[in-house]
């Protein structure tokens, strides 16, 4: 909840939307609204995707994922505990498209427009663009010690986030259909593409090649 009304209020901000604008667009009250960001009321899920599509956020989707029921702790004079509240069994999640590496290095038509996919995963990151999950292929981000991100494990690629060096970027070169994995370096005013796994080369970044996305987050599925 904290995530989403930080991401609402950072977009009103940005587009000059006030709440009572952000109200018409819904069409309902400004103090409404106001209730929904000021956590005085909680707005169910259906509502927090209504106020991130009228600021323009269509990529963007709150899912919920359910916790597990737990018992508090019971007196001795209890015969059953007592379940935790509803409120706290939920947890506000952003879904994103699991893409595939032919397809980012396609043109979108539209910022707004998912990719054509089946498959969606969450996290808590809220993205500053598009973002899209990818399935990494291949042990070229591999690396025998320090960061290292295997086959098989996804990560989240949000193309509005400044690739500067140090950061993990998906490229592409444009003789090339597939993007790539790689971690962007800078070395003697040259930047690079380098692989974590050094039995790979490193590649010389030029004009030629562009970087599709900054990785923001990598996780393994069990």
């Amino acid at each position: 909840m904290d995530k989403w009304i930080e991401l609402v209020k950072a977009k009103m901000s940005d587009q000059k939307v006030t709440q009572e604008k952000l109200a018409e667009r819904l069409g309902m009250s400004q103090g409404g609204v106001g209730h929904w960001l000021n956590k005085r009321r909680e707005p169910s899920i259906q509502d927090m995707n209504r106020v991130l599509k009228a600021l323009g956020l269509d990529f963007l989707e709150v899912a919920l994922v359910i916790r597990e029921p737990e018992l508090l702790e019971a007196s001795e004079d209890d015969d059953l505990a007592c379940e935790v509240p509803l409120s706290q069994k939920y947890n506000p999640y952003f879904r994103y498209p699991v893409s595939d590496w032919q397809e980012v290095g396609e043109v979108r038509e539209s910022e707004t427009e998912p990719y054509a996919t089946n498959r969606f995963e969450l996290t808590d990151y809220h993205a500053q663009g598009p973002a899209f999950w990818l399935v990494v292929v291949g042990d070229a981000m591999t690396a025998p010690s320090g960061l290292s991100i295997a086959q098989d494990m996804l990560i989240l690629v949000d193309p509005a986030v400044v690739p500067e060096p140090g950061k993990l970027v998906i490229a592409q070169w444009s003789h090339s259909a597939e993007a790539v994995f790689r971690k962007l370096i800078e070395e003697g005013g040259q930047r690079y593409l380098v692989p974590l796994n050094p039995t790979y080369p490193k590649m010389l970044f030029t004009d030629e090649c562009r970087i599709i996305g900054v990785v923001v987050q990598a996780t393994a599925k069990f």
